[in-house]
């Protein structure tokens, strides 16, 4: 797909790595629909740097734990060509630990709310779509120290996998699985030291490495069912 021009949605675009894809979109001609929850400010001033609504670009304020709250993505997702489900919920809690509410909203906001827009993506589509899910390089292991943040994530994967498969030929579904990108929101300065010697190369995925990888799967229209793994070799050393 091309890229300049095309219309891309990105959930949970207005911050940290929805940010850096919409910057590398914009960057490359993408008129920007950014989807926030509580960071409606950021991402007024994140499509301010690219001319804001008059150079084409929005804001839209959805909680994506609430399904009844989709109706007003739909005119968004109806104008996209490019779907990027990045918006996501971690809260590091063990089997026994966590609440049935906690695992509720993970699944709402990792799992639900990427399948559904997927579909409102699909619905009535009469040209060529693309869908990029961001994932977890944690697919790969079971990891029982953040239960249902990564039982989401493998099922939002198996999600991509099929969604590849059932929306073809007219969309492409493709996933990207990180490993550590940036410090929790909570510890900024944090140089993850601890998680980085699970790394094989010993050292963060760059934000940069990240976005090209998506800019890769929505160009090239080979490549569908994909899950590209941008995560220093991680996902190969067990948990």
């Amino acid at each position: 797909m091309e890229i300049q021009g095309a219309r891309i949605f990105i959930t949970g675009g207005a911050v940290r790595i929805g940010a850096a894809l919409a910057r590398a979109f914009a960057r490359n001609g993408a008129k920007l629909t950014v989807h926030c929850n509580r960071s409606a400010d950021a991402g007024a001033r994140l499509i301010g740097e690219f001319g804001g609504p008059a150079a084409g670009h929005a804001v839209v304020r959805c909680d994506l734990a609430n399904p009844a709250s989709f109706e007003c993505l739909v005119p968004y997702l109806r104008t996209a060509d490019v779907l990027i489900n990045n918006a996501s919920v971690y809260v590091r809690r063990t089997f026994s630990d966590e609440s049935l509410a906690e695992a509720e909203h993970q699944f709402a906001v990792n799992y639900t709310a990427p399948v559904e827009l997927m579909k409102l993506f699909a619905e009535k589509r009469t040209r060529p779509g693309v869908v990029v899910n961001m994932l977890d390089q944690g697919i790969r292991h079971a990891d029982a120290s953040s239960l249902s943040y990564a039982v989401s994530k493998k099922a939002l994967a198996a999600a991509t996998e099929a969604g590849a498969l059932q929306l073809a030929p007219l969309i492409r579904v493709n996933g990207i699985a990180p490993g550590p990108v940036l410090p929790p929101v909570e510890l900024p300065h944090s140089r993850m030291e601890k998680t980085l010697r699970k790394v094989p190369l010993g050292r963060p995925s760059a934000l940069e490495d990240i976005c090209s990888a998506c800019l890769f799967l929505v160009r090239n229209d080979s490549v569908t069912g994909e899950i590209l793994y941008v995560d220093g070799g991680q996902c190969l050393c067990p948990s």
